[in-house]
């Protein structure tokens, strides 16, 4: 029997899928999967393997701030061994998830609404750049920088991210930078500028507690 479109499609993202959950940066566990410390294994049943945080965004209203919900080993224990996460990232209009990377996994983004405009640089400081619609993928190399943006002025947009780590980490350049208390004159010179300048940027990402 013929597949359908729609039965094709999908078919398509799992041949994607399976050798990008297997080709990652955990590492191999000698077990089915990984029982938490303390946790009997003849006690776990179905409901560890099943994370119910992303129940919110169903029939959730349009995002007015830049979300993103994950699914990695913190909030789901059941992916510690398993090479694999997803997160689920909201954009408003107009919206940016700053310049970041991910040290320990590359990301495939799959768009489902709207558009955005990605990008990525690599180690040669070329920057590669495209404009998505909904049904496109596209992938961002372990540990680049990278980021994405919303270019719609009146519409939101949301996007399902897959990553070959089940924790795959998150650096942002702008909070790394500006606000971990790194010498204001370092970065002056860094930058090529003055350090009131630097100054006024650091307001702007105090520094954690």
């Amino acid at each position: 029997m013929a597949l359908t479109v729609k039965q094709q499609f999908f078919l398509a993202i799992l041949v994607i899928a399976f050798p990008f959950s297997a080709i990652s940066g955990d590492p191999d566990i000698l077990t089915d999967f990984v029982v938490p410390l303390g946790t009997n294994n003849t006690q776990l049943d179905g409901n560890f393997f099943t994370y119910t945080g992303m129940r919110s965004l169903i029939n959730s209203n349009p995002p007015t701030n830049f979300t993103v919900t994950k699914a990695t080993m913190a909030e789901f224990p059941a992916l510690n061994g398993q090479s694999v996460s997803f997160a689920v990232l909201e954009y408003p209009a107009g919206s940016v998830n700053p310049p970041h990377t991910h040290p320990r996994a590359t990301e495939l983004l799959f768009l489902t609404y709207g558009i955005l405009e990605v990008g990525f640089v690599d180690t040669t400081n070329k920057l590669f750049t495209q404009r998505l619609q909904a049904g496109d993928m596209f992938a961002f190399p372990k540990g680049l920088v990278h980021y994405q943006f919303n270019c719609a002025e009146n519409d939101f947009a949301i996007a399902i991210s897959a990553f070959g780590s089940a924790a795959a980490g998150t650096v942002s350049v702008p909070t790394t930078v500006f606000g971990t208390n790194i010498d204001d004159d370092i970065l002056a010179k860094s930058f090529k500028t003055d350090v009131p300048t630097i100054q006024k940027i650091k307001a702007g990402f105090p520094p954690k507690a």
